[in-house]
This record gives C-alpha cells, structure tokens and sequence, in this order.
C-alpha cells in the first residue's frame, strides 16, 4: 500500500489554492528582489515572540527571515529550557528592509536595554528599513534606542509605565502602526503582527492565505487574554509567572 504522508495530505489539499494564490501573489518585481527580514534574538527573548511573526513572513514569496545575534548559534529563550539558532551575527548584517524585535523576560530585556552595541546596531538597521516592528517588551528596547520618542506604541500590559518612561505613549490595541513603526502587545499579538505585516509586504490576499495556511484561528478557552478582563488574582498570577524567568 502506497504510504500517505502528512506532505502530501497537506499538497493534495493546497495544490489548486496555492497555483492562484500564493505563488501568484506578492509586489511586483518580488521575485526579482528578495525581502531581507532580519529577526533579532538575544538572551533571554521571549520565543513566540520571534517564532510568531516569523511563521507568518517565512512562507511569504520573495521573503528571506533571517535570524540574528550577537554571534551566530544558540541563543536561549527566557525560560532556559529551549534555544532558537542564530544564523547570522550582528556583525554580518548592515540592512534589512524588516526589522523584528521581540520582548524578553525580566532578566533578558533589562540586560538588552542596557547593551550599547546592540541598541546601536537597532537604530543603524532602522535608518534604511521599510519597517521596523517590536513584539511585547521588544518596544522597550526600540525605546531605549530613541525610536519612539513621542509615539504611540503598543508593549506587553504589564510595561506600560515603563514604555511611557521611555518616552513613547502607550497605547491599547493587538498592534500600532506608526509610521514605518509596527509595535505589537504582548507575545500572541506578534501573530496578529506578522499577519498585517504579510499584507503589507505581498497584498491581502496574500495575508488572508497566509492565517489559514498557520490555522490562527484563535477561540481560547478563558476569556481572560487581556488585563481589563482578567481579575486582580489573575493578574498576580501572571506576573508571578512571566518574573519566574
């Protein structure tokens, strides 16, 4: 008996969808030009932050997600239990035309804020990029490097004094576009993020294939994904959680 494989389950399902959708859509002239998307990582990021918004870009035609760190390899995430591989250094990349900084725990983003090197490196990627985004306390980050002075932008619930403290002006909402400034809130919202972003950078229909081809399709069991609609203990409890790492 010929042996099914979950590939061609999938192929046989998406083959017609993919001949006039995906394959076909996209800006013009991007097979020729590849989009150059370079994902930030550091100790101590958030993985889904990273993870989300590059599940919804890497699939996108004549879209290159690249990986980014201080030094190439494994960079742990705020937990200490999993690690995502940088492929390439802050050194070896001068440009990209997107920029995507995701938030970390408490010890990670505290020690990213305070590395020169790094929040040079932002602001160098940031003159000559097409957009440049932040995912939960990622825009602190983007803050301390003076990108948001005076602009609404979006950050995890919890970090929004802080944000305010740096600067920028909190604002509620999954994401906030600013300009050539895509801020997302906390962690999921990168999902939300990189959706609006794949219609940016290709056309909606290219989103709207994009968010079926990962299933997000969100119907979580509590209705407690935000802070005005969780209760006080609630919210203890997430943050007893979260400064756990």
């Amino acid at each position: 008996m010929e042996r099914t494989t979950r590939r061609a389950l999938l192929g046989t399902a998406a083959a017609g969808a993919l001949a006039v959708g995906l394959t076909a859509a996209g800006p013009a002239g991007a097979a020729e030009k590849r989009i150059r998307v370079a994902v930030l990582l550091y100790d101590g990021f958030t993985a889904l932050d990273a993870v989300g918004p590059y599940e919804t870009l890497c699939r996108l035609p004549g879209v290159r997600v690249v990986t980014v760190a201080r030094r190439t390899g494994p960079v742990r995430t705020d937990t200490g239990q999993l690690a995502l591989a940088a492929e390439r250094s802050l050194a070896d990349v001068s440009r990209a035309d997107v920029l995507v900084v995701p938030g970390g725990g408490n010890r990670g983003i505290v020690a990213a804020m305070a590395d020169p090197a790094l929040l040079d490196w932002i602001r160098r990627l940031h003159r000559h990029t097409t957009w440049t985004t932040s995912v939960c306390t990622g825009s602190l980050l983007l803050a301390s490097a003076g990108l948001l002075k005076g602009l609404p932008a979006a950050t995890y619930w919890a970090s929004r004094p802080y944000l305010e403290k740096l600067g920028a002006v909190p604002a509620p909402g999954r994401f906030v576009e600013t300009g050539k400034i895509i801020t997302a809130a906390g962690v999921s919202a990168g999902l939300d993020m990189g959706i609006h972003l794949a219609a940016r950078l290709s056309d909606e229909a290219t989103a709207k294939a994009t968010q079926l081809a990962i299933e997000y399709d969100p119907h979580p069991p509590f209705d407690t994904g935000s802070p005005e609609k969780a209760d006080e203990a609630t919210r203890r409890l997430a943050l007893k959680l979260v400064e756990g790492h």
